[in-house]
């Protein structure tokens, strides 16, 4: 995996990580994709990323486990040749309402949705920053047009989730300005671009409540997300510390 570009993709055998790995397979870059429990779904995406050309590598990691992040960055820092792409898609999504929130739950939220793309890219940092790519190496992450801070849309019972992700929002920013001028940091913030598969937005009739507040009146589609990204990581070669809202014109309301 050295005469093509390479991009690394946390949760890249389902949903929308999926289909950004299969946008960046297309664009050219050969894949390293983490999984923790969607092995098979990984094996799958080998065999269709190989379809497109690209070889992946599809690594089993926890990313709630802090330790196991930090060897398996260090033994990617150390052992591969070239990395040009970071996408931190990975994250957990639950309500958790404050009369059943606990410490632990807090904590994975954070350890998962935070505190593991923040290790990722400091260990990757190096490898990125010798990317050859146009506008050289680039992270981009997944954030939330709900969890943006004082610019989002908070929602009841989702105070666990929204801490984390107002936390990847602010990484975004802090080492866009850390990593300048060789590696470019922004994110994507979808409004809804795949249901929950088990979360409130799971029900027919809360998904019809959550379009009427949409502009453009239909949800979004993992591959408008991986679009989005693939346009970040390798075409948006003079922006960086940018949240792209992705959400049929939701954050209007």
């Amino acid at each position: 995996m050295t005469a093509r570009p390479v991009a690394l993709i946390t949760g890249g055998a389902r949903r929308v990580g999926r289909a950004t790995a299969l946008e960046l397979a297309r664009a050219g870059l050969d894949l390293i994709v983490t999984a923790h429990r969607s092995i098979g779904e990984g094996e799958s995406l080998i065999r269709e990323a190989a379809s497109l050309g690209a070889a992946t590598t599809l690594i089993q990691l926890d990313l709630a486990d802090s330790d196991a992040v930090s060897a398996a960055a260090s033994r990617l820092a150390t052992t591969l040749p070239r990395l040009d792409v970071l996408v931190h898609n990975a994250s957990t999504y639950e309500p958790s309402p404050l009369d059943r929130i606990s410490a632990e739950r807090i904590a994975r939220d954070y350890r998962t949705n935070a505190l593991a793309p923040l290790l990722l890219s400091a260990h990757l940092a190096p490898l990125l920053s010798r990317s050859a790519l146009p506008g050289g190496g680039a992270i981009v992450a997944m954030c939330d047009i709900h969890a943006l801070g004082e610019h989002g849309l908070p929602r009841p019972g989702f105070a666990s989730y929204a801490m984390s992700k107002a936390a990847l929002a602010e990484m975004v920013r802090s080492l866009a300005r850390d990593l300048a001028p060789s590696v470019r940091v922004n994110a994507v913030a979808p409004g809804v671009v795949a249901w929950p598969e088990h979360a409130p937005e799971s029900d027919a009739a809360m998904q019809k409540a959550y379009l009427s507040r949409v502009p453009l009146a239909r949800a979004g589609t993992p591959d408008d997300a991986a679009r989005a990204v693939r346009w970040l990581a390798l075409d948006a070669t003079y922006i960086t510390g940018e949240i792209i809202r992705l959400d049929g014109g939701r954050s209007l309301r």
